[in-house]
């Protein structure tokens, strides 16, 4: 595309920005406004309402129940998940529900509208991000109606005398919350005479950085704390001109100002001195906040939305005299993620949001998201690490040719606050950003990107336990847990066809163990001649993975059992339709060939035969496997001196 054409494309893209921001905004009375109410009544809806709506539009979904992650991380269960998270968060469907529970409850005017949501989390677990994704949904939500000029943006309704609010309730279904603030109570008297009707109304826009409908409390320390920056201030320069009584003296510039009608976030809120978050009780309680000096309550419409960390919060509810505040909070963790293919996209989500531009090698995210998910598992007296790792994962784990049985929701009980602590994202890409660094090659591997995080542990984990717990994960557990994953790789980029030998030695293992348990014949597919089921070549397969003597029986009926079930219920059956028969074939398929793929990897001088066999393998895994020829050649090399070094 010429530069011509971006410019006149980028050009009309102005165009029709302006031509938007022209549109007149509304300009009226009440009786305009009451039409307008007449014809859409959710104009008029609260904060928490608001909210759920400006999430919601975007779209839910429901996990169907074909989902493997569906049956096996969440029991088969109903999962919601909100449209407008789906693409920046991962691993987080169980806060993501219990934050659009909250809503949708203090939307209905549940209990919760008068509650503090607290995202509870470790540092890097998101929770920022996740806040500021909620600050956006309600930027981009349609505009607010209020009393123009009013400092805190209020619902003009509240113009309605409170004498005629019953028959305006009947009338329009709508309950009238609140009151005018002292500024536009002082202006309707003053300036329209009390004639409520003629009180003007507009529309604005929520901003973050207008300061519309959305206010945000840093932490302060206990020598800076003002309670000024909740509710506003005195204009000392005009208490020279109206007694100290008088609205017009007040600037109501506070983040309970500013985020009325939105959100009001808190930022790291257990920082600040207990006497500073008085006013967020009232807020929350009372739905009022005081106004600065001498001024009555304020009517206060907003979600309060705040955040911390464990330790904050561990200590601020040690203390009995916070209990007031306690009761009024609802607390939804957000813990690290504990999946590891979720954390893998967490990482290319922020990679794409770089300039990153070398080469990440197969794998390599994969092995530092093991890493990060194993570092934030408790130990369980059930599972050893990786086992756990791989069911929360989802991944079917085979034991003794059998998918071993273990509940998730009991390793969960037994450690309600995992993923509370452990390496965080930040921690890992640091890690990426110093392979990349130090790599000749503009690339990342499995193998620079573990001994890169070795080199991180060993300089900034400080606890010698936790040091020595990573440092054993990378040393011996992940280094072996990717030998198991390189091999099985360079198998298949080895074998020529690997899918239908697989499919091939499936097929045939499936047609011979169903006329085992049904004591019928096979029938030959050269000679079509009718043959005795082949107990030795079940056995080369079942033996793979530890099926021997009298269990050989039981894993027949019962495969065959699993794939007439399949076949019953229309779904597709192929060679990785069952796990521990597909791990069976890969081992058999991987151990026939590991002797000559051995002899090519290693060899120094291959004959003809024998580099074209290795030059087709390094082809094979740069064109469908996603390396490039160092990454390719260098994963070679790592299996060769660490694989098959006995040979």
């Amino acid at each position: 595309m010429s530069k011509t054409n971006k410019s006149d494309r980028f050009l009309k893209l102005v165009g029709k920005h302006q031509e938007k921001k022209k549109k007149e905004k509304f300009k009226g009375t009440l009786p305009e406004y009451l039409k307008i109410v007449e014809g859409n009544t959710s104009v008029a809806k609260l904060a928490h309402k608001r909210l759920f709506d400006a999430i919601s539009k975007h779209g839910i979904t429901k996990m169907k129940k074909s989902d493997g992650r569906c049956n096996k991380l969440f029991n088969g269960e109903e999962v919601r998940t909100y449209d407008y998270f789906q693409s920046k968060f991962f691993g987080m469907e169980r806060s993501l529900a219990k934050i659009m529970r909250f809503l949708r409850s203090a939307s209905l005017k549940g209990e919760e509208s008068r509650q503090v949501l607290l995202l509870l989390g470790p540092v890097g677990a998101g929770k920022s991000a996740l806040l500021e994704h909620i600050k956006m949904a309600l930027e981009e939500c349609e505009p607010m109606y209020h009393i123009d000029g009013c400092p805190i943006h209020e619902e003009p309704l509240h113009l309605i005398p409170r004498s005629l609010r019953d028959e305006f309730q009947d009338l329009y279904g709508i309950k009238v919350e609140g009151d005018l603030c002292p500024v536009c109570r002082h202006r309707l008297k003053e300036e329209f005479d009390n004639d409520y009707t003629a009180m003007p109304i507009t529309e604005s826009s929520f901003s973050v950085r207008g300061r519309r409908g959305v206010g945000v409390v840093p932490p302060m320390d206990a020598n800076s704390q003002d309670v000024t920056i909740l509710i506003g201030s005195e204009d000392i320069s005009k208490l020279d001109l109206y007694s100290e009584d008088d609205p017009r003296v007040l600037s109501l510039n506070g983040a309970f100002n500013v985020g009325n009608r939105g959100i009001v976030e808190f930022v790291e809120v257990f920082k600040n001195e207990i006497e500073f978050l008085h006013t967020m009780i009232t807020a929350t309680q009372e739905k009022a906040v005081p106004s600065p000096g001498k001024g009555p309550m304020i009517y206060f419409d907003g979600v309060i939305l705040a955040h911390c960390n464990e330790a904050e919060w561990n200590k601020f509810k040690s203390e009995n005299t916070n209990e007031a505040i306690l009761d009024r909070i609802v607390r939804v963790n957000v813990p690290y993620c504990l999946e590891v293919s979720e954390e893998v996209k967490i990482y290319e989500k922020l990679l794409g949001l770089s300039d990153f531009d070398g080469h990440i090698a197969p794998h390599t995210l994969e092995i530092a998201s093991m890493f990060a998910v194993l570092s934030r598992l408790h130990p369980s007296n059930k599972v050893d690490a990786l086992t756990k790792m791989k069911l929360y994962n989802g991944q079917d784990v085979i034991e003794q040719g059998h998918v071993k049985k273990i509940d998730i929701n009991d390793l969960r009980d037994e450690a309600r606050d995992e993923g509370m602590t452990g390496i965080s994202t930040r921690f890992i890409m640091k890690a990426i950003d110093a392979a990349l660094s130090d790599s000749e090659k503009n690339m990342v591997t499995p193998i620079s990107i573990r001994d890169a995080l070795i080199k991180q542990v060993k300089d900034q984990i400080v606890v010698e336990d936790d040091r020595n717990r990573f440092l054993d994960f990378l040393g011996k557990t992940l280094h072996d847990e990717y030998l198991n994953i390189l091999e099985k790789e360079i198998t298949k980029a080895f074998v020529s066809a690997y899918d239908e030998q697989a499919e091939a030695l499936f097929n045939n293992y499936l047609d011979h163990a169903e006329a085992y348990v049904n004591m019928t014949s096979v029938k030959d597919s050269v000679t079509n001649e009718e043959i005795q089921p082949d107990e030795k070549f079940m056995a080369s397969i079942e033996e793979q993975i530890g099926i021997t003597g009298t269990s050989r029986e039981n894993f027949r009926v019962d495969i065959t059992a699993f794939m007439f079930s399949k076949l019953r219920r229309g779904d597709k059956v192929d060679w990785k339709s069952y796990a521990p028969l597909r791990e069976a074939i890969e081992s058999k398929l991987t151990s026939s060939v590991k002797q000559i793929s051995r002899i090519v990897t290693k060899s120094k001088s291959r004959d003809k035969k024998q580099q074209g066999k290795y030059n087709e393998m390094v082809k094979t895994l740069i064109e469908e496997y996603g390396y490039n020829e160092s990454s390719a050649e260098e994963v070679i090399k790592f299996a060769a001196n660490n694989l098959w070094r006995d040979s």
